[in-house]
C-alpha cells in the first residue's frame, strides 16, 4: 500500500514537472515571437562576440577609402571644402581609372563653384552621390533619384511585409545629381543597443525601390545593366545572375571584415599631390568620406566601438561583392531547436540531481552555440537566446521545485541583483524616499566637462603604470576639488569627468559654485604639472565646458536592476560640446550663455579682477539648432 502511494506520488510528481517544462517551453516560443529587448540584446552581443571570436579577415583589395583625414585638413583647410578640391579629386580619381567613385558625403549647400564639380562628375561617369530618406516628413517627389530604382519582380509579396517607405529625402543639389552615375541611400538603422547590424538594401521612395549607396556601387562596378537590377519581393535581390537573399524586408546582416582600417586608406592630400601609386586606385571602388575625428559619421558596430561610416560601406560593398551574406535561419528551424531542447529538459532533468543536471546544461549550452557559430561562418545566424534561455528556464524550474531553496540563498540572490547607489545619494534617498521611484524631477542645474587634452597620445608613449599613476594623481586633485565646491561628481568617462551642481541638494549659486571649481580645476592642475616637471613626468592640460538649464534629475534606469543618480538634458551635451570646443579656441574653460546670464551680476564681487571673461560670439554646435553664445574664462 504504502510503495503504491509513493509510486503515485512519484508519478504525480513527474507529471507535474512536464506540464511545468511544457509551460516553459510555450513561454520561449511565444518570446521568440514577441521579441523583448533583455533577450534580444544578449542574442546581439552573442552575435557580435562571434565577430571578435572570428577575428579580421582580408577585405577583398578592389576596395579602397579616399579619405577625408586629420593631415588632409590640415593641408587643405577646415571641412567642408570648396567644390574646387572635390572637383579635382573626381579628376585625379578619373585619371587613375577609378572604377566606381562612391561619395558619402551630400552636396546639399549652393556654392558658386558647383558647376566645376558637376562637370567633373560628369566626365567621370561613375560618381554614385548619396540620399538620406527621413520618415516623418512628407515633401514632393524628386524625380531624379526615380532612375536609380530598381524593377520588381513579384510585387504583390509586399502585400505582407511592407518594404521600408519614406516620402521625404534629403539630397545633393540638382546640377549634381543630373551629372552623376547614380544614387544610393545611406541610411543606417541601429538596433536599440545603438550598435549598427543591419543593411537596408532598398527604400521604397514613392513607389520606387532606391537601391542603398553600397548596393548601387556594386552593381555599377559589375556593370550589371538597369534591367537587370531586380528586387525579388521579400526574398532577395538579382544582379544579374549574382542573386543576394534577403529577410522579409529587404535587409542582410552586415558581413564585417574587422575593425577601424581594416580596408585601405588612401589620405585625399596624398592622391591630389600624386604620392599615391596608380595601382592603388585603378580599377577599384573608391569611397570618398571622413575619418578625421570630429566630422566623421562615427558607427557603433560588432567590431568597433567608432567605425567611420564610410568604412561600414566599404564592409557591405566587400561582402555584396564576395557573396558573403549572413541571414537568419527560418523560424521552423529555431522553434523546432526550442521543442527539441525542452524535451532534453524533461529526460535529463527530471531524472538526474540537481548537479548532474548543471553540467547537462552547460553541455547542452555548449552545443547550441557552437551549432549558431558553424552556422555563422557559413552564412546564418542562429538565434541561441530562445534556445539556451529555455534550457536555462526549465533547469531552474524544475530544479527548484524539487529543492527549495534556503533563506539563505534567498537573501543572497537579493543581494546580487538588488539596485545599487552611492552612499551620498544613498543617505539623499533616506531623506527622501520618494526620489528612490524611477524617474525624477526638473530642476536648473549647472552642469561641467572637463577633459584631458590629447591624452590618447600621451598615454601610448608611457607605460600603462605610469599612465595609471598619473591619472590617479590627477582625479584624485581634481575630485577633491569637486567635493570642496560641493558638486555631484556624475561619473568619470575615460579621462573625463562629468559634474554637476544644484541636485540633489538645491543650491541656489551652482553656476558660481561650477565655476570657482573649474577655476581652482586649473590652478590645482599647474601645481601638479610644476610637481611632475621635477620629477621628469609629462604633464596635462584640460578643457573644460560649463553650462546652466533646465534637465531631468534622479534615479535613472530599471527598477530593481540598475539606477543611477544623475542628470539628463540638452544642456549636459551642450557642457559637453563646449568641453570640446577649448582646442579649437586654445582655451581652457568655455562657459555658455546660459551661466555667463546667471553670473554676470555677480562677476565684480564673485570672482577676482585678475578672471577675464571673453565674449567669442555665437557658436553652431553640433545637436544645436541655433547657435550659442560663448564665453572664454581665463587669467588676466
Amino acid at each position: 500500500m504504502n510503495k503504491k502511494r509513493l509510486s503515485g506520488e512519484s508519478l504525480f510528481l513527474k507529471k507535474r514537472e512536464i506540464f511545468v517544462s511544457i509551460i516553459i517551453m510555450a513561454i520561449f516560443i511565444f518570446l521568440f515571437f514577441v521579441k523583448p529587448y533583455p533577450f534580444e540584446l544578449i542574442d546581439m552581443k552573442v552575435y557580435d562576440l562571434f565577430f571578435n571570436i572570428r577575428g579580421q579577415e582580408t577585405p577583398p583589395q578592389n576596395i579602397v577609402i579616399a579619405a577625408i583625414d586629420e593631415a588632409s585638413i590640415e593641408k587643405l583647410g577646415r571641412w567642408p571644402w570648396s567644390r574646387d578640391i572635390l572637383a579635382n579629386l573626381i579628376d585625379k580619381l578619373s585619371e587613375f581609372d577609378a572604377s566606381v567613385i562612391a561619395l558619402d558625403i551630400i552636396l546639399s549647400e549652393i556654392e558658386k563653384n558647383d558647376k566645376v564639380l558637376a562637370d567633373s562628375m560628369n566626365r567621370a561617369g561613375n560618381v554614385v552621390l548619396p540620399v538620406v530618406f527621413f520618415y516623418n516628413k512628407v515633401s514632393p517627389e524628386n524625380p531624379l533619384i526615380a532612375s536609380s530604382a530598381f524593377n520588381v519582380l513579384n510585387s504583390q509579396s509586399f502585400e505582407k511585409y511592407f518594404p521600408i517607405s519614406a516620402k521625404d529625402l534629403l539630397a545633393s543639389e540638382k546640377i549634381f545629381n543630373e551629372n552623376a552615375a547614380a544614387v544610393g541611400h545611406i541610411n543606417a538603422f541601429p538596433d536599440k543597443d545603438g550598435t549598427i547590424r543591419w543593411e537596408i538594401l532598398f527604400i521604397e521612395y514613392y513607389g520606387y525601390l532606391i537601391p542603398s549607396l553600397s548596393l548601387k556601387t556594386v552593381s555599377i562596378y559589375l556593370g550589371i545593366p538597369p534591367e537587370k537590377r531586380v528586387v525579388d519581393a521579400t526574398r532577395g535581390i538579382y544582379l544579374g545572375k549574382r542573386y543576394i537573399p534577403t529577410d522579409s524586408w529587404g535587409r542582410v546582416l552586415i558581413y564585417y571584415y574587422g575593425g577601424n582600417e581594416t580596408f585601405k586608406y588612401l589620405s585625399i592630400v596624398d592622391i591630389l599631390e600624386n604620392k599615391v601609386k596608380r595601382e592603388d586606385i585603378e580599377n577599384k571602388i573608391v569611397i570618398v568620406g571622413a575619418t578625421a575625428v570630429g566630422i566623421y559619421d562615427l558607427k557603433v558596430t560588432p567590431t568597433s566601438a567608432a567605425l567611420p561610416g564610410v568604412e561600414k560601406h566599404a564592409n557591405v560593398i566587400a561582402a555584396l561583392m564576395e557573396g558573403k551574406i549572413i541571414l537568419p535561419v527560418s523560424n521552423f528551424v529555431v522553434l523546432l531547436l526550442i521543442l527539441l531542447s525542452g524535451l532534453i529538459s524533461i529526460v535529463f532533468y527530471i531524472r538526474l540531481k540537481a548537479g548532474y543536471s548543471f553540467f547537462v546544461l552547460l553541455f547542452l549550452i555548449m552545443i547550441f552555440i557552437f551549432l549558431s557559430y558553424v552556422l555563422f561562418i557559413n552564412g546564418k545566424w542562429l538565434s541561441v537566446v530562445y534556445i539556451s534561455g529555455n534550457l536555462v528556464f526549465q533547469f531552474l524550474v524544475l530544479t527548484t521545485i524539487r529543492y527549495t531553496l534556503s533563506e539563505k540563498e534567498v537573501r543572497e540572490i537579493k543581494r546580487i541583483f538588488s539596485s545599487y547607489v552611492t552612499q551620498k545619494v544613498m543617505d539623499e534617498l533616506i531623506k527622501n524616499p520618494s526620489m528612490a521611484k524611477l524617474g525624477g524631477s526638473r530642476r536648473e542645474v549647472t552642469v561641467l566637462f572637463s577633459d584631458i587634452r590629447d591624452f590618447t597620445a600621451l598615454s601610448e608613449k608611457l607605460p600603462p603604470e605610469q599612465v595609471v599613476e598619473i591619472l590617479n594623481e590627477y582625479f584624485s586633485a581634481m575630485v577633491e576639488t569637486v567635493f570642496k565646491w560641493d558638486g555631484t561628481l556624475d561619473k568619470f568617462i575615460g579621462d573625463a569627468i562629468m559634474v554637476f551642481w544644484g541636485a540633489p541638494i538645491p543650491q541656489s549659486d551652482h553656476p558660481e559654485r561650477a565655476l570657482k571649481c573649474a577655476l581652482e580645476m586649473i590652478s590645482k592642475l599647474r601645481n601638479l604639472c610644476e610637481k611632475w616637471k621635477i620629477e621628469n613626468k609629462p604633464t596635462l592640460r584640460i578643457g573644460i565646458g560649463i553650462s546652466t538649464g533646465e534637465v531631468i534629475v534622479g534615479n535613472i534606469g530599471v527598477e530593481g536592476k540598475k539606477m543611477d543618480y544623475t542628470v539628463i538634458g540638452d544642456i549636459v551635451n551642450l557642457a559637453s560640446r563646449l568641453e570640446s570646443l577649448n582646442k579649437q579656441f586654445n582655451s581652457e574653460i568655455l562657459i555658455s550663455e546660459f551661466t555667463f546670464e546667471k553670473i554676470k551680476e555677480k562677476i565684480a564681487v564673485e570672482f577676482p579682477s585678475s578672471i577675464n571673461f571673453e565674449e567669442l560670439g555665437f557658436i553652431s554646435l553640433k545637436g544645436k539648432e541655433n547657435p550659442v553664445k560663448v564665453f572664454k574664462v581665463s587669467s588676466k
